[in-house]
Parts: structure tokens; C-alpha cells; sequence
């Protein structure tokens, strides 16, 4: 028995052994090992091999859809936070009397808004999709949304500034969307992400 015990420890220690395989690449998953995001320890991440064809036009139009994103979950975040530390705001969200206090946080908040109401969210959402989060006038980068309108001090930066503030929003965004993700888990599990509630 003995035996048998020792002879499987050692077994599954080879599970764990450095492999002497060594993976081989080519220039074309390579395209964009240099494209602002690519960080230790994973680097360049793409399991599903969506761009390894090295289409520029592909991996841009993946890069807005993960900024987006990413900016969206960020809002959501904090919107959630800010629900569920019970701040509403005042008054009526409807004529009948509904205040917004009366609209509960999270996934039942969608049960308690009135219809006119939901109506209203998705037809701003749209409003903004359509009109306002796009790039009109071909920005700085993939994702500026600025058209020339609102500057807050970015072009003062200089360019390595400038590259470390994109890569601070990707990553935060990243974060967001796995954070929102958590919280929307956890509150249909029934199991409170944070502490006291």
C-alpha cells in the first residue's frame, strides 16, 4: 500500500514538472503582441484566436467594442454601489406616485420601473448609441470619442502620458466588466459581494 501511495505521488508530480515543449508562433499571432493592453502576465490574450489572422481593421473594431464595454460595466459599477448604499434620487419616477425609493436595487429593479419608464431608459440608451458614442470626425485613437468637443487637458499630455492613461482605462474596464459580472452573480446566488448587506 505503501507503495502503490508513493508510486502515485511521484506520478502526479510530473503534472507539475516545467514542460520542455516549446510552443511555436508565427508572425501573424504576433501582429499585435505590441498594441496597447498587451501586459504580464498573460500578454497578448486571445484564446479564441479572433485576430490571429493579423487583420488591423479586425482587431480595432474589437478594440472599440472592449472600450465600450468596458466604460459601460465602469458606469454599472458604480451605479450598483451607489443603489444598493440605498442613494436615490428624489421625487417621482412615475405619475402614479412611484417614487424611486420604492424601486428596489439590482435585477428587481427592472420588475418595479412602469413600463413608460423602461421605455424611456431604452430609448435614451439608443439615443446615445446612435448619436452620441461614436467616433464622428476619425478621433486620436480607436474609441475617442471626443469629436473635437470636450478636451479635459488630453492634448497638454504628452505621448508616454498619454499611452499610460488608454492603458489605465482598459484595464479598469476590464476589471468592470468582471466586476459587474461578479455582482450580478452574487445577487442571483443570494450571496452579498459586500460586506453588511
Amino acid at each position: 500500500m505503501k507503495l502503490l501511495s508513493l508510486a502515485l505521488l511521484a506520478g502526479s508530480a510530473a503534472a507539475f514538472a516545467p514542460s520542455t515543449q516549446v510552443r511555436s508562433s508565427t508572425s501573424l499571432n504576433m501582429a499585435f503582441e505590441e498594441e496597447l493592453g498587451v501586459q504580464a502576465p498573460l500578454g497578448f490574450y486571445d484564446p479564441l484566436g479572433l485576430v490571429e489572422d493579423g487583420d488591423v481593421a479586425k482587431f480595432e473594431r474589437l478594440r472599440f467594442v472592449e472600450l465600450k464595454h468596458g466604460r459601460i460595466a465602469m458606469l454599472a459599477v458604480v451605479g450598483y454601489l451607489v443603489e444598493v448604499a440605498g442613494v436615490r434620487l428624489p421625487g417621482n419616477i412615475a405619475y402614479d406616485g412611484t417614487t424611486f425609493a420604492d424601486i428596489p436595487a439590482g435585477f428587481d429593479a427592472l420588475g418595479a420601473i412602469p413600463d413608460a419608464g423602461l421605455f424611456q431608459l431604452f430609448a435614451f440608451i439608443g439615443f446615445l448609441e446612435t448619436f452620441v458614442m461614436k467616433d464622428i470626425t476619425g478621433g486620436e485613437f480607436v474609441g475617442d470619442f471626443r469629436n473635437g468637443f470636450i478636451d479635459y487637458g488630453w492634448d497638454s499630455f504628452d505621448e508616454e502620458t498619454k499611452l499610460q492613461k488608454r492603458a489605465i482605462e482598459l484595464n479598469q474596464g476590464r476589471a468592470a466588466m468582471m466586476g459587474i459580472l461578479a455582482l450580478m452573480v452574487h445577487e442571483k446566488l443570494g450571496v452579498s459581494l459586500i460586506p453588511s448587506l
